[in-house]
């Protein structure tokens, strides 16, 4: 209690909260700052955020608060302290929301040692900004910042500074479900407008996306439907219903995959991976079916008409067919009854030169060799470029 009233004594004699601790030095207070990151997630590539939980830690001199007779550090959790005393006035310039904790007791502390160092501690949620190119998604990193900036005390009056160790400290088993954390940068900046410069410390999170995801959901489904419509290369040219219906039925499987794919993604401008992925699989699709469609034409239009020929059944004569030179050309009409068409095969002689059946089969035969390569080859030229 003693030191606690040697406390307010100081703040009730001759301390002004509205100005900084090295006002009367005509220097700029330098503040000391660390983040402890609780939680980092919720990167939504259509709202182009990310939301953290994080303990903000600022630590400065003022020897305003430092007196003889307090020996051990004070930890307070007192809002009256917090608006009694003075306190660097920062803000986040691109966060989207933020909220204070409040449960069950206000989050914050204000720490105050024997020389008159003070720890200022708040707990706080917010929402970040982070715009992204996504013309490598879903295989793609991103750089997501967290600015600190001073709002009303320019550089002649207020420096924010990084601690020098470990500035960024995320928490113990922090993992994201769909971003790993490579790498964390520190560094400062410095806001310019018409009426000062202030200071800014960034905070660059150096993210990149894990594939396990979109391989098991994206990019294996596709592969399977694609490689699916290559059986239909295997059943017989005039099998029109089994060859349709195995065309549409992946036609359609790989643009009902797409769809599900882009609702989840903003509507861009520019073409991303998944595009080129999609896109390069539906026209496999789509020309196996085209494909079918070719072979099957020239199989129907080219396929050989058998021969016919007329065949005259003369009139019963004394109730006895005559039979006898029936097939003659003298064969008297007068007494022929009827005439009826007999099919008989085409002659080897008749057939055309080129067998046009047999092109047919060859082009499904080729296809089975042409396709699946053509599609190794699409897939090293994605991989190779979009991994890079």
């Amino acid at each position: 209690m003693d030191h606690l009233q040697i406390l307010d004594g100081l703040l009730k004699k001759d301390y002004d909260r509205r100005a900084t601790p090295t006002n009367h030095l005509n220097n700029a207070t330098n503040v000391l700052c660390e983040l402890y990151i609780r939680s980092f997630g919720s990167i939504s590539p259509v709202t182009m955020d990310y939301e953290v939980d994080l303990y903000l830690r600022q630590k400065w001199q003022d020897e305003r608060l430092k007196h003889s007779a307090i020996t051990e550090s004070l930890d307070l959790n007192d809002p009256n302290l917090v608006k009694a005393i003075w306190k660097p006035e920062v803000y986040f310039p691109n966060a989207k929301h933020a909220e204070f904790q409040f449960v069950t007791v206000p989050n914050v502390l204000v720490r105050i040692n024997p020389d008159g160092e003070i720890l200022y501690m708040l707990r706080l949620k917010l929402t970040f900004s982070c715009m992204m190119d996504l013309s490598k998604f879903p295989l793609d990193s991103q750089v997501c910042t967290m600015e600190v900036a001073s709002f009303s005390k320019t550089t002649e009056e207020l420096k924010l500074e990084w601690k020098s160790v470990n500035p960024i400290i995320m928490g113990r088993g922090l993992k994201m479900p769909q971003f790993e954390i490579v790498e964390i940068q520190a560094t400062d900046c410095q806001e310019s407008f018409q009426i000062g410069n202030y200071s800014c410390l960034v905070a660059e999170f150096y993210l990149s996306r894990s594939v396990g995801f979109h391989l098991v959901q994206s990019y294996l489904p596709t592969i399977l439907i694609v490689v699916i419509s290559w059986v239909s290369f295997w059943m017989d040219v005039d099998s029109v219903p089994g060859r349709t219906t195995l065309g549409v039925t992946t036609l359609l499987a790989v643009s009902s995959q797409s769809s599900g794919i882009q609702s989840g993604l903003p509507q861009v401008s520019y073409v991303k991976a998944i595009d080129v992925w999609m896109g390069t699989c539906t026209a496999f699709v789509f020309c196996a079916l085209l494909e079918f469609t070719f072979v099957n034409y020239m199989w129907r239009k080219y396929q050989p008409e058998p021969m016919r020929r007329l065949i005259a059944i003369p009139e019963p004569v004394n109730g006895e067919a005559n039979t006898k030179g029936s097939n003659d050309e003298n064969v008297n009409m007068v007494t022929v009854k009827k005439m009826i068409i007999q099919e008989e095969p085409v002659d080897q002689y008749c057939r055309p030169k080129v067998n046009q059946a047999m092109v047919a089969r060859t082009i499904d035969e080729y296809s089975r060799f042409v396709f699946p390569v053509a599609f190794l080859i699409f897939n090293i030229f994605y991989w190779s470029y979009y991994l890079v």
